[in-house]
């Protein structure tokens, strides 16, 4: 079976294209710039420039790349049996993966408030996806899906409950996708039923969250209703003092629409370093004695270790806590960075086995005496969403 993968961006279309027998890649690639007749589609490692004035013509384009007779790898569209999108918002209607249809369509349409940046992409590419191939089964693969095990207790704010009942104000949390596939990777490398797992799995990348992991089930996460909340990040703040929104629309003199800027694009990394968003960037600025870059790896860092400490006082006793993402998978400086920070849970960095364990590889990166074990597992939430997308087709095929 064949699935195709797509995840929509208002700007852009991110796809792969995936042979299930063995969970191959076939091609996978990113067109930008959708909107504008001067597209770029980069199709495996070939790039051109393509016009693109919407998602419609932007996926006929990739489709007609995947069947080109030099260089695609399909002969015709119809050897692909599903796909799967990623959407990033269910809100609490949608707990799990899903065949689309149009009440699934409604469910995400109403969440466009909840996620404004990308629920409308995702409707973009669910159209351009049925549009143009009308005779396959779509599937949405939610990335708040996971986190629909938490309880009341970690998801509600302690704010009036009409906020709650009317306006849907509450913790829905992030990265679900990569959250799950690396659960089920740790659950497997441990040799243990994913049920009987208990992590704290840190995903780290431009945007960065934790989840809670208690017998395979996520009970807490760090991002909230918004993917604002949390960990210090790429640009956003992670975070902070509500009242800091009021002061600076009352004192600063900034619009809400300012401050909601400046928190989710001008903050965290490139709001404290003042040179990049990019951890690599500061990690060389630090070296260089730029301190304004140095404090934004130690507040980064900080945040890590304060949410593993207060993870591990809510899950049963750990199995392993999880790395993962771009900067958790491939910055050996900043895994070395926490880990060292958890000595006083007896938890300890092995140094040979954090340069070694990089691009791709999973393994442990603590002594083998640490009280729990630190693991580095790459995540993939393309294969995740093809692997949904494969078992609900196939469901609906019988």
């Amino acid at each position: 079976m064949k699935v195709f993968v797509v995840n929509c961006g208002s700007s852009s279309i991110k796809y792969q294209l995936f042979s299930m027998a063995n969970e191959t890649v076939l091609a996978k690639g990113i067109m930008e710039r959708v909107g504008s007749e001067q597209a770029v589609l980069v199709h495996n490692n070939h790039k051109q420039q393509v016009v693109a004035r919407d998602h419609g013509e932007g996926m006929k384009i990739i489709l007609d790349m995947l069947v080109d007779p030099k260089i695609g790898v399909i002969k015709n569209v119809s050897e692909i049996e599903g796909v799967g999108h990623r959407v990033v918002h269910g809100g609490e209607k949608m707990s799990q993966s899903c065949l689309i249809d149009d009440a699934v369509i409604d469910v995400i349409r109403e969440n466009c408030p909840l996620g404004p940046l990308h629920n409308p992409a995702n409707l973009s590419g669910i159209k351009a996806a049925v549009a143009a191939m009308p005779q396959v089964q779509q599937v949405a693969v939610f990335d708040t899906a996971f986190m629909a095990t938490l309880p009341p207790k970690a998801y509600r704010y302690a704010v009036p409950n009409d906020w709650y009942t009317t306006f849907h104000v509450r913790k829905y949390g992030f990265h679900g996708t990569s959250h799950r596939y690396v659960t089920l990777r740790t659950a497997e490398l441990l040799g243990k039923r994913v049920d009987q797992v208990n992590l704290i799995t840190v995903h780290l990348g431009n945007g960065c969250s934790m989840t809670a992991v208690a017998n395979g089930k996520a009970v807490d996460h760090s991002m909230g209703m918004t993917p604002l909340e949390g960990l210090v990040m790429g640009t956003r703040s992670g975070d902070i003092d509500p009242a800091i929104v009021f002061y600076m629309t009352t004192t600063g003199g900034l619009s809400p629409n300012e401050v909601d800027n400046a928190l989710n694009k001008q903050s965290g990394l490139l709001g404290v370093s003042g040179l990049s968003n990019d951890m690599r960037d500061n990690l060389a600025a630090v070296e260089a004695g730029n301190q304004n870059s140095e404090l934004a790896v130690e507040m980064f860092v900080y945040r890590i270790v304060k949410y593993i400490g207060a993870y591990f006082t809510i899950t049963p006793k750990l199995d392993a806590i999880v790395m993962t993402g771009g900067i958790g998978e491939n910055s050996t400086p900043i895994r070395s960075k926490v880990v060292k920070q958890l000595s006083r849970l007896g938890i300890h960095i092995d140094a040979d086995l954090n340069a070694k364990t990089t691009r791709g590889k999973a393994g442990p990166i603590t002594t083998p005496e640490s009280s729990t074990p630190v693991w580095v597992v790459p995540t993939n939430e393309e294969l995740m969403i093809a692997r949904d997308t494969q078992d609900i087709v196939k469901g609906r095929k019988k």
